[in-house]
């Protein structure tokens, strides 16, 4: 492919991926208000005791398929198909698993509610299998724009049935539900824009596209087998704390944890679901000439800093504003977490790339061991912080993030020769800018008592100064942005 072209369609899918994680996180930032006035922390801890054993069995169903079909140079519609069936295999199997296991899970908690609806919960499971095949077809095809228009109406959908059925007074029920319904619609549009269609006929064994057969499984698990590991690590990696805190604490703990991990998250899914579309596509179909895959990923590198630092450090730096004004003094207890959350959501686009890299080089087995090593430290560094308190853990959980992006930065290294110099000035003209603009809109706005002034002012002092000093330095990432951006209007 000629590299204008490539360039294009990776500019197009930043700038839809930004354009529709933008509406999302409007659309989550809308419902998550209404949603966490009217429910309590407990409402949310319940949820959030659940999170990690959906997270898994959801990287167990999509089996790192997706990231496999990706990388082979030719995929056909028995390829699809085999995806497909084995997706729903697995997902029937994991959960009975949890079906039968949920009475073990509340017990672990020390909660007996948990039973029913961890049952109910994972419904979403069978939902969830269904969309892996025409998801891979998305996603190989950078089909950006389609992806974007899913995940909207799938949030639209699911928010307003759970907001119906939180002020119909069905508490926690209602989160549960929100999540089954965003499942299935993901499913459903998703075969919608795909086009691709799953076929089931035995008799026809002369036409590939209509023999249910799984041996293309096989081809696939070697690289994706090391990836269904990792993802698992991954998403232990990202709910860690949750099960921590739900076993040392009360629910109502775990609820403002909750609370400010979901913030937290919105903020840094926004670059990196950005990311997601264009990262690893672009990566694998520059796989076979090094030099131009470490400029691809040096500029993409540099794009990730810019946004990624301003954005969480900004967050941070209003938090307790944000949490006051939108969702009341009542989860006040988050806005200190939140905090030290968005230091730690700041670097994880930054490892999202260097991990996404990786997978792009066939490295899966290198990803898995960091992975499992991440995990290790962090479940030490959080266990030895169980007694001095949940913000020492999070404390832990983001000094540990941070320096884990050093260990990625060792294996890009290896694979395209990304010198130290070379990463770091990439990256420390953003975060020096970014903390700088911070610490000196902190201290110039602290005699400012007034909630709704105060966020307005250290919003848009961050903002225009930013903007105005990246102009006068000349960045080039930002004036290209720019000038993307007003050439499409």
């Amino acid at each position: 492919m000629p590299q204008q072209s490539l360039k294009e369609r990776t500019a197009r899918g930043l700038l839809w991926g930004g354009f529709s994680n933008g509406l999302q996180q409007l659309l989550g930032l809308l419902f998550g208000v209404i949603l966490a006035r009217k429910l309590s922390q407990e409402d949310y801890g319940m949820i959030g005791m659940l999170a990690i054993f959906s997270a898994i069995a959801a990287c167990m169903q999509e089996g790192g398929f997706i990231a496999a079909l990706n990388r082979k140079k030719e995929v056909t519609q028995r390829d699809y198909n085999a995806v497909f069936w084995m997706s729903i295999l697995t997902s029937v199997g994991f959960y009975l698993l949890f079906f039968f296991t949920a009475p073990l899970i509340a017990r672990f908690y020390g909660e007996p509610r948990l039973t029913a609806l961890a049952r109910y919960s994972f419904l979403s499971f069978l939902f969830v299998s269904l969309s892996i095949a025409p998801r891979a077809y998305i996603f190989r095809n950078m089909m950006v724009r389609q992806s974007s228009i899913i995940a909207l109406v799938s949030m639209a959908l699911s928010g307003i049935v759970g907001i119906v059925m939180a002020y119909q007074g069905y508490a926690y029920w209602g989160l549960a539900t929100q999540n089954i319904v965003f499942t299935l619609s993901v499913s459903i549009l998703n075969f919608w824009f795909s086009g691709w269609r799953p076929t089931f006929l035995l008799h026809n064994k002369t036409e590939d596209s209509k023999w249910f057969d799984l041996r293309p499984i096989r081809e696939l698990i070697g690289f994706s087998s090391r990836l269904i590991v990792t993802n698992i690590l991954t998403a232990a990696n990202t709910n860690i704390l949750s099960v921590i805190l739900g076993r040392h604490y009360q629910a109502s703990q775990v609820g403002d944890f909750t609370q400010a991990n979901k913030w937290n998250t919105m903020g840094h899914s926004l670059i990196t679901n950005m990311l997601y579309s264009v990262a690893q596509p672009v990566l694998t179909k520059t796989d076979d000439d090094r030099e131009r895959q470490k400029q691809v990923f040096r500029k993409l590198l540099r794009f990730t800093a810019l946004v990624s630092f301003p954005l969480m450090f900004g967050l941070a730096l209003v938090a307790e504003e944000f949490i006051v004004i939108l969702i009341t003094e009542k989860w006040l207890a988050s806005a200190q977490l939140l905090r030290w959350l968005c230091i730690a959501g700041a670097w994880l686009p930054v490892s999202y790339l260097f991990s996404n890299l990786l997978i792009s080089r066939g490295h899966s087995s290198t990803y898995m061991w960091c992975t499992l090593s991440f995990l290790a430290a962090q479940l030490l560094a959080v266990s030895l912080c169980v007694p001095y308190g949940i913000e020492r853990m999070v404390q832990a959980y983001a000094c540990l993030n941070i320096l884990w992006v050093g260990i990625w930065f060792v294996f890009a290294h290896g694979e395209i020769g990304l010198k130290l110099k070379e990463a770091v000035s990439d990256i420390a003209p953003y975060i020096l800018l970014a903390t700088a603009i911070v610490l000196a809109t902190h201290f110039a706005t602290q005699s400012i008592t007034n909630l709704y002034v105060s966020i307005i002012v250290k919003v848009l002092l961050v903002a225009i100064v930013y903007c105005l000093a990246l102009w006068l330095l000349g960045s080039t990432i930002f004036k290209e942005a720019i000038q993307f951006i007003t050439k499409r209007k």
